[in-house]
This record gives C-alpha cells, sequence and structure tokens, in this order.
C-alpha cells in the first residue's frame, strides 16, 4: 500500500497557492507559499483519507498522473495500512485483539482512524495480519 497520491497546485487569485487531488477531492488546501501549500497538501491529504475509512468507504487508488507526488506522513500510513489490511482480512476486532496480545477496546482504537496509535503497535497489528513494513526515504517534491 503506497499512501501517495498526484496533487495539482495552482495560483491562487488572492494570493499563494491552492493544492488540490483529482483521486481525493475532499483533500484540498492552500498555503502562501508552494512549500507551506505542500505542507499542508500532506495534513489535508491524511485527514481525508482518514475521514473516508471513518465514513466507511474505501480509499480511492492514486490514478491521476500529472502533479506533484504527495505522501500522507508515516503514521498516517501505518493507521491507513493496517485499517485497510484489517478490512481485507475478514477477522473480526476481538479476533485481532486476541492476535496482538490485547483488549478489544485496544483494537478498536487501533482501527479507529482518528486516535493515535503508537507505531510499534500498528507495525505489531500488520504483522498479525500478514504484512509488514518497509521504509522508503527520497527526495522531497
Amino acid at each position: 500500500m503506497l499512501f501517495k497520491y498526484i496533487a495539482t497546485i495552482e495560483d491562487d487569485p488572492d494570493g499563494g497557492f491552492v493544492v488540490t487531488f483529482a483521486d481525493v477531492p475532499e483533500a484540498i488546501t492552500a498555503g502562501e507559499t508552494r512549500e507551506e501549500a505542500l505542507t499542508n497538501a500532506r495534513e489535508a491529504l491524511g485527514l481525508a483519507l482518514r475521514g473516508i475509512l471513518q465514513d466507511g468507504g474505501n480509499l480511492p487508488e492514486p490514478a491521476a498522473k500529472q502533479g506533484t507526488p504527495v505522501s500522507v506522513e508515516a503514521d498516517v500510513a501505518l493507521k491507513l495500512g493496517v485499517i485497510q489490511a484489517f478490512k481485507s482480512s475478514g477477522i473480526s476486532k476481538s479476533e485481532l485483539a486476541r492476535r496482538i496480545g490485547r483488549e478489544e477496546k485496544e483494537a478498536r482504537r487501533i482501527l479507529d482512524p482518528d486516535h493515535a496509535t503508537k507505531i510499534g503497535l500498528l507495525q505489531e497489528a500488520l504483522h498479525v495480519l500478514g504484512m509488514e513494513v518497509t521504509v522508503s526515504v527520497q527526495r522531497a517534491a
């Protein structure tokens, strides 16, 4: 799962820049400078994707080809990955809790897009769901 989407950055007639995502229309933001707009875009993208999951939807596949690639923050990517893997697993929250050796309320928190979860626990959840985390570091757009 790669949580990288293509953004369109346009001049705002009132000054600054507006950022939109064709694949995630819920994610719209702006900034006074291009750098600020891109920083805000990462946050807006993460919020929009978490909102889609919170509403019970499925994350859109990145399809846009032209523009500026924007990735969500690492902790958000892990949270989104856990939720996606859980939805595909067909197991219950109780079973996830059993597999990670925690109470069911902890599994509910892990699967809550808006609940902050420590990276180690997200990695553990991904592992019991048959996934692993790989990290890629590259030059920013």
